[in-house]
């Protein structure tokens, strides 16, 4: 079973359709913990507030099934804010906590004279290694992105992608079973439904 993580999130309509383009099976919508058991491989999308976000995942008791699947090695899939949550804190709008899969912090891009904050649009997508979720990419692949915040990794060598934007960014993390991109797979065309059929066949 396929567990996509319902709290409301905006994206969720449009990754559902893309999971259904591609033909998954068994994807279910998840809204409490017990709908958690049994589950194969996890998606949690997300736009939004980091707090707001981390704070609807505790009303509906998901926060410690979800640290409990990653440490059971279930494969998690974060996208955009779903990545965010992975790590141990965010600075957006006050102090919260994450989940803590990753060690480092979700920062605001700081301020630039030329860009606008949100980064909002497309960008090349610069990899650091390979990994099954990067299998059958095109050259110069690029995905669509709109945040204002980014994840912050203390270890460098869970960065699996990399964009500039005024500064140079981490779009994607990997390490062990925990996969998590900042831009949105579900609006990047063939790029993102690459990414998310990967994501599948692991």
């Amino acid at each position: 079973m396929l567990a996509v993580i319902d709290y409301g999130a905006g994206n969720l309509r449009s990754v559902m359709h893309a999971l259904k383009h591609l033909n998954a099976v068994d994807v279910q919508l998840v809204q409490q913990a017990k709908q958690l058991e049994g589950a194969e491989k996890i998606i949690l999308p997300g736009v939004g507030a980091f707090g707001a976000g981390m704070q609807q995942l505790h009303e509906q008791a998901l926060v410690e099934p979800l640290k409990m699947a990653i440490a059971d090695g279930i494969p998690y899939l974060g996208i955009c804010l779903g990545m965010q949550f992975l790590f141990e804190d965010s600075d957006e709008m006050g102090d919260h906590h994450g989940l803590g899969g990753l060690k480092g912090k979700v920062r605001r891009f700081p301020s630039f004279e030329a860009l606008k904050v949100p980064h909002m649009g497309w960008n090349s997508l610069k990899s650091t290694r390979d990994s099954i979720l990067l299998d059958n990419m095109p050259e110069n692949p690029y995905a669509y992105f709109v945040h204002s915040y980014y994840c912050d990794p203390d270890d460098e060598s869970d960065i699996l992608i990399t964009v500039d934007y005024g500064i140079p960014f981490t779009a994607a993390v990997e390490r062990d079973n925990v996969y998590g991109v900042q831009f949105h797979p579900e609006k990047s065309q063939q790029v993102g439904l690459q990414i998310l059929r990967n994501f599948l066949a692991i």
